[in-house]
């Protein structure tokens, strides 16, 4: 079942993601929902929280980038609790896009080399190094858990010259081509 995406805006992408416990009920069926909802909107990767929920969960499925980007090859996750460590390298500035924030992409800087540490989706354990434009998409997927979107890592001044858009988003004025729940109005 495609789940709406939970725009810019919305309280729950700036809460802290709560840890999830083994046995959390209907786990499965919104794992395969989240594939579902991501798979619609075209995305690579889709945080609980961009579907309302705050919970320390993430699908990713990097495989469609594979022929620019090889360590993105047959590479499909579920994250669960996961935990990131930056390594060395010098940041590395690339657009980034995010489906709560639709018609926007702007040059983000990380560190592409990170160990990650997890449970799969049977709440076995796992960590791995991991390096270039995937490394960016786990750490961009693993900053909503955290309350935080990409547009968090750019200059204020550049913030500032994307506000209309931003404003755009929070008020609704905006199409989009997969299901979303935008910000609760404010009265």
């Amino acid at each position: 079942m495609k789940l709406p995406v939970y725009l810019y805006g919305h309280p729950v992408l700036r809460k802290t993601a709560e840890p999830v416990a083994p046995g959390r009920e209907g786990l499965k069926d919104l794992l395969d929902n989240m594939f579902e909802t991501m798979y619609a909107s075209e995305g690579v990767g889709l945080a609980a929280p961009q579907v309302g929920l705050s919970e320390q969960i993430v699908v990713i499925d990097a495989d469609p980038l594979g022929e620019n980007f090889p360590e993105c090859a047959g590479r499909k996750f579920v994250l669960i609790n996961p935990e990131i460590e930056i390594l060395d390298g010098e940041p590395v500035t690339r657009a980034e896009g995010c489906l709560s924030l639709p018609g926007l992409s702007e040059n983000v800087r990380r560190t592409e080399h990170i160990r990650l540490r997890w449970l799969d989706a049977d709440f076995t354990p796992r960590e791995e190094e991991i390096s270039g434009f995937l490394a960016r998409i786990v750490q961009h997927e693993c900053d909503h858990l955290q309350g935080k979107v990409y547009i968090d890592h750019i200059s204020p001044i550049r913030k500032q010259l994307i506000r209309a858009k931003l404003n755009n988003i929070v008020s609704g004025r905006i199409r989009c081509d997969y299901p979303v729940k935008y910000a609760p109005r404010r009265k």
